[in-house]
């Protein structure tokens, strides 16, 4: 018997139940009958009418948010930024009491005082059943709306800081994904891989069910068999030079004889667009190479072959300021489109791209001081160090753009 599931179980039942019994006390009820709007919804679920109400209320909203259009869903969002703010006259008074007499008490009261309103909604929100993946929908929908919207990103805010500690490390289950994997979740591999197309099952199975091949995923009790993230790896006995030459390297068939010194970490991809922005990959990629260092003692190497999703904008960025300082003559072979696939071009662009591109990697920086390319922020960030470029590493279409 498996104790972790049958608690789950329990609990959810245990939630459709004060549920429905909510249902059942809210009907006749003007504040939640079938034409209220989400925002009156809304108010009701803050207005604390008791615990089973409350979950029911929590659903009526989910709800009627996944029945609304757009512009239904932007004027939910503007109410919850207009309406559910900090009280200014609390916040007033208890900065006041906080700074004619610091304690742990008037801070308590200080800090209590200046919470949103939002964060106490979503976290009721959160009480009905398979409320956490509709609420991460629902971020998923706000973070569309931010480039014509701007002013909703306080909304995103404390949404961002709710899910960031309910999705936190001690909430995740890392599971080993294989070709033995549920059908439905291998789809979604398929569908959420973010660096290297997987071009179908055959591609898929060739990245899964080889003995030198391993990928693992984050998952959540409340986004079951939803990954959140995941990450795909090569045993190999040397530093590869090319993501092409890794997906197509034949497999040893005596892995005792030829036992593997390096991991690869070669594509990581996050899953849920509405958890953009809450960091999963450190704790992944440091899970799993600990993992794999106690399965095969061999491993000496654990290395990733990494993009560099900006370098092409950097380029022309650098070209138009800069341009007397390049060979602009030899760059103009990059818009030949099939400039890859011409061998006389090579040594000339390799001559004056690597030590451009070991510029962006080492020397440029963003107005924080940090390296201008996010994949390269991201490992170096988290302990790794730049061990060579390789060139033309990636000769795929997404790869040379």
């Amino acid at each position: 018997m498996n104790l972790g599931t049958v608690n789950v179980s329990f609990f959810q039942e245990l939630l459709n139940t004060i549920a429905d019994r909510g249902r059942a006390l809210l009907e006749g009820s003007s504040a939640a009958g079938p034409g209220s709007a989400l925002t009156e919804l809304a108010r009701g679920l803050l207005s604390g009418r008791g615990e089973a109400s409350g979950v029911a209320l929590a659903g009526e909203i989910l709800s009627a948010y996944r029945r609304a259009d757009e512009a239904g869903k932007l004027e939910f969002f503007r109410f919850l930024l207009n309406d559910l703010t900090p009280d200014s006259e609390k916040v007033t008074a208890a900065a006041r009491a906080y700074l004619d007499g610091a304690s742990q008490t008037t801070l308590s009261e200080l800090e209590m005082a200046v919470e949103s309103p939002r964060q106490e909604f979503f976290r009721r929100l959160n009480l009905a059943p398979g409320a956490t993946v509709c609420i991460v929908a629902m971020r998923a929908d706000l973070i569309a709306m931010l480039p014509k919207v701007p002013e909703l990103r306080l909304v995103d805010a404390d949404l961002m800081h709710l899910l960031g500690s309910w999705f936190n490390r001690g909430f995740l289950v890392l599971r080993r994904i294989d070709w033995s994997t549920s059908a439905s979740i291998l789809e979604k591999i398929i569908e959420y891989e973010a660096v290297h197309e997987i071009r179908g099952w055959e591609d898929l199975r060739r990245r899964l069910d080889p003995a030198d091949r391993r990928c693992f995923g984050f998952f959540h009790p409340s986004l079951v068999d939803e990954p959140l993230i995941f990450v795909e790896v090569a045993l190999t006995g040397e530093v590869p030079a090319s993501i092409q030459d890794l997906l197509a390297a034949q497999i040893a068939q005596d892995s005792d004889a030829q036992a593997p010194t390096t991991a690869v970490f070669y594509s990581i991809s996050n899953c849920q667009e509405g958890l953009r922005g809450i960091s999963f990959g450190n704790f992944l990629i440091k899970q799993v190479a600990e993992d794999l260092a106690k399965e095969m003692p061999s491993l000496k190497t654990f290395v990733t072959l990494s993009p560099a999703p900006r370098f092409a904008a950097w380029l022309v960025r650098a070209a138009s300021e800069d341009g007397e300082q390049l060979d602009v003559e030899t760059l103009a072979l990059l818009e030949e489109p099939s400039w890859a696939a011409h061998a006389e071009y090579h040594e000339r662009l390799e001559s004056v791209l690597m030590p451009l591109a070991a510029e962006y990697f080492m020397i440029a920086k963003t107005g924080n001081g940090s390296p201008v390319d996010p994949v390269a922020r991201f490992h170096l960030g988290n302990g790794a160090r730049l061990e060579r470029i390789n060139w033309l590493g990636d000769k795929s279409a997404r790869g040379l753009r």
